[in-house]
């Protein structure tokens, strides 16, 4: 795999430039020919015992050193303010704080969560091999791996239960923050809409964190890397699920969190489309008391963070329903939030859209061209004056989690398709000045033939595969 390739290489490179120095050092001694033969002859036997018994630590271990970021962070990662993370079950906590005591100063008993120990993941995931691995991100490499179903001891691929394996990027205190963070918070919280951490492994230097896990992927891969396009009641079902899972930190969690980086890539699928959200490196205790935001460095992802908090680093829950508003911007136009490879001004999805926001007929024009009018007439107009109101400049008059959440239940349920509306035939535009065409046209990569409900978005994913 092409990950791995510069290691192997590498390394070849190094025993090759070796060997010639060896030899010709011996060649200057002037030793005896056959004596040199033999040496050299049980020298290469050796190296090349102790280079194939190596090869999959060697692939494993640049895999998860060189994760390429997907976000673009800005400012260096705070530490989340409070701690509450977890020591396992099933080991002794005592012998991992001999290994890493600053760490373990840090951690504190969650009995639900396992902890596991480095060589049980390896097992679990074949060695770290490149096809295990499932992506990569800012955090490190994930790999899919497989477990007891109530306990720590690896099973054989397609047995017990399938878990997905983060392994923590190489790159100090600040992966080890983020590694923090992720099991504090979801050490403690527990909803359907939010990924369930099953465990976590610290020894040594090594940091990683064991998932349940997702089989449909991301919503990013859905949205933006498959030919075909999710159908419009599916695409509400996940607006709804991750709104919940947001609400639920906002306004029903014990302490309330803020998210700051939620995106599409961070919308997690089920088999049955249920999203939940994932990756909380950088997720922060909201404000308490009189407190009305939290002061800290600005984090997350460029093109998703609100603009006030950009340029104050004061944080507050309505940080992420702007989060949101592009989110779900995003799903109804099948745009990126920022794309370059768009014309000149259409880079920034939130400045193209605001003129179409604002108006009754003109909101057509933003919805994703691949749909070719399946999509409900009402539920449009609505789902777009909700996007309008997350957005708004003003936090203020952004609306509360627990109120998108109500404003988006209607909307999974309208059928009146706009592929049937003659006002949605009177409104488009002609296909050359089509502003929400990729190429200038409305070509649609894979026609949709029915209304696209629930049950045929996974009848299209299994022809996919």
């Amino acid at each position: 795999m092409g990950l791995c390739s510069p290691t192997v290489q590498g390394g070849e490179l190094a025993s090759s430039v070796k060997s010639k120095g060896i030899r010709k050092k011996w060649w200057k001694n002037g030793e005896k020919e056959g004596k040199k033969r033999r040496w050299w002859n049980r020298f290469c036997f050796a190296g090349s015992c102790v280079f194939r018994s190596n090869m999959d630590v060697l692939i494993s271990s640049f895999c998860m050193r060189n994760a390429k970021s997907k976000s673009i962070r800005t400012g260096n990662r705070d530490q989340p303010t409070t701690f509450a993370a977890s020591t396992s079950t099933t080991h002794d906590t005592a012998e991992s704080c001999i290994s890493t005591p600053r760490a373990c100063e840090e951690l504190r008993v969650a009995s639900q969560l396992y902890r596991f120990t480095f060589n049980e993941l390896r097992c679990a995931t074949r060695n770290f091999r490149p096809e295990s691995l499932l992506g990569a991100g800012g955090f490190g490499c994930v790999f899919k791996g497989w477990v007891e179903e109530n306990g720590t001891a690896p099973m054989k691929p397609g047995s017990g239960l399938t878990v997905a394996v983060k392994t923590l990027n190489h790159d100090g205190l600040q992966g080890h923050k983020e590694w923090l963070a992720e099991v504090n918070f979801l050490g403690d919280l527990i909803h359907p809409n939010l990924v369930k951490l099953i465990g976590y492994c610290i020894e040594d230097d090594q940091r990683l964190l064991v998932y349940e896990f997702m089989p449909r992927g991301s919503l990013e891969n859905h949205l933006f890397r498959r030919s075909l396009p999710l159908p419009w009641s599916t695409r509400m079902k996940i607006a709804l699920d991750a709104a919940k899972g947001l609400a639920f930190l906002h306004e029903e969690a014990e302490r309330p969190v803020i998210y700051r980086d939620f995106k599409t890539s961070n919308i997690l699928l089920d088999g049955d489309y249920n999203a939940k959200l994932s990756d909380f490196g950088l997720a922060k205790d909201g404000p308490e008391g009189d407190k009305t935001h939290v002061s800290t460095r600005v984090m997350g992802t460029y093109g998703y963070a609100a603009p006030e908090y950009v340029m104050t680093g004061h944080l507050t829950s309505k940080s992420d329903v702007y989060s949101f508003g592009i989110v779900f911007l995003e799903m109804l136009t099948g745009r990126r939030s920022m794309d370059k490879k768009r014309p000149r001004g259409e880079h920034n999805l939130v400045e193209w859209a605001r003129p179409y926001l604002r108006g009754r007929r003109r909101f057509y024009q933003l919805i994703d061209p691949h749909l070719e009018g399946h999509f409900s007439v009402k539920g449009s107009h609505k789902a777009v004056q909700l996007a309008h109101q997350c957005l708004s400049r003003d936090p203020k008059a952004r609306p509360l989690m627990s109120e998108v959440v109500e404003a988006l239940k209607p909307l999974v349920n309208f059928k009146d398709m706009a592929v049937f509306s003659p006002l949605f035939q009177t409104t488009q535009p002609s296909k050359k000045n089509t502003p929400n065409s990729r190429n200038g046209s409305l070509k649609v990569q894979v026609p949709l033939k029915t209304q696209g409900s629930f049950k045929n978005t996974a009848a299209i994913d299994a022809k996919e595969q």
